[in-house]
């Protein structure tokens, strides 16, 4: 199934257009169309999001408005290559911010960071200053977890835009960071990209899983043990839905 908004072939899952994809690739577009994609955004799709897309037309329609909807959860790729979309790779948030930060050496992209911490923020500028010559941080903001007043929205967008990025990393958590995209859509001159966990990971809060657990599609289960507490209902409820959804598809 071809997306028109993407021109790159995409698998619909659940209602949600993923694209076909692996990180080569998905690098190489990003860069070829940066300055055209300037105002729009890229989602990180995996199966809560895509099953909360699926139960929440609104939301659905925030992942289908962006320029591509990246396959983060192995699931996902593993499904579009049952459908006959053997090219298609998991593509992850930290893993796509750590490629575009390490490309930053020879093309010295300007990136924002949006969400998150103070304390987080302050541990990846330290990081990233280190560990990725090359890379410019034009600005780092940790808004308030309450919603910001259409005063408050307006001076954070006239921030961002006055720093020149090209990027905006959005670290505010699924399914908030893609609509707080989606609403500003056009609205912010930067291509921004919602990485969730990705600030964290980055900066030595969350440790990544495994290789052979991410190979395995079981990075969902190392992140559970980690933090039972809060995630073991999404996960459980989530993945259930997504299992039945492809046992009858």
């Amino acid at each position: 199934m071809q997306n028109p908004n993407q021109a790159m072939p995409v698998c619909e899952i659940m209602g949600v257009r993923i694209a076909v994809t692996d990180m080569e690739t998905t690098v190489r577009r990003i860069e070829e169309h940066l300055d055209d994609w300037r105002g729009e955004y890229i989602c990180v799709a995996n199966v809560h999001t895509t099953v909360t897309a699926h139960d929440d037309p609104s939301y659905r329609a925030v992942q289908n408005g962006a320029v591509m909807a990246l396959p983060d959860g192995g699931p996902l790729s593993q499904y579009s290559r049952r459908k006959g979309f053997a090219q298609a790779a998991r593509v992850t948030g930290p893993d796509l911010m750590k490629e575009m930060l390490r490309e930053s050496a020879q093309k010295h992209y300007r990136h924002y960071f949006y969400g998150s911490t103070q304390e987080t923020l302050d541990i990846l500028r330290e990081k990233i200053t280190r560990n990725y010559p090359g890379a410019v941080i034009a600005g780092m903001v940790s808004p308030p977890f309450r919603p910001l007043t259409e005063e408050e929205d307006a001076a954070a967008v006239a921030a961002i835009n006055e720093a020149r990025p090209d990027f905006v990393w959005v670290g505010l958590g699924a399914p908030k960071q893609e609509r707080w995209m989606a609403a500003h859509q056009g609205r912010v001159h930067a291509l921004m990209l919602g990485v969730g966990a990705a600030f964290d990971y980055e900066a030595g809060n969350i440790r990544r899983a495994p290789c052979w657990m991410q190979r395995c599609n079981l990075e969902w289960l190392y992140r559970l043990l980690q933090d039972p507490k809060r995630l073991f209902k999404r996960y459980f409820v989530t993945n259930t839905k997504f299992l039945w959804w492809t046992w009858r598809h």
